[in-house]
């Protein structure tokens, strides 16, 4: 048998999984029994900004624009992570503006590999 304190945490533990499974599949239910669904051939059509689409909606885009997107997004998760160690200096403010030194500086690493392998030169796609 389990102990008390134990047994309780596994029942919050649970009531929580729970609650999060309802928040997610509640909606999705809703919405299947409320809204009305339409069929036929402007609903397949693509549609863009009220315009008449040009062509296939397939192309492909070169590596360079993923990759000038994960450079993006690993730098704003990473300003987001500065803001609060900025303002979390304590005592010891030298040692944690050395920190945040060290931790821009391998960030300027990254940028600076980036660079050399040609991630921030544009080409025009050759058709």
């Amino acid at each position: 048998m389990l102990p008390k304190e134990l047994l309780t945490d596994f029942l919050s533990v649970a009531l929580y999984l729970l609650v999060g499974v309802v928040f997610a599949v509640v909606p999705i239910i809703l919405s299947m029994l409320i809204v009305k669904r339409s069929t036929g051939k402007m609903r397949e059509a693509t549609y863009e900004s009220g315009m008449e689409t040009i062509g296939t909606a397939w192309m492909q885009f070169t590596v360079a624009y993923y990759i000038y997107a994960l450079i993006f997004l690993a730098f704003d998760v990473d300003v987001l992570y500065l803001f609060p160690v900025a303002l979390a200096y304590g005592k010891y403010a030298i040692r944690d503006l050395v920190e945040i030194f060290i931790f821009v500086g391998i960030l300027s690493l990254a940028i600076v590999y980036a660079w050399c392998k040609g991630v921030f030169e544009w080409k025009p796609r050759e058709e």
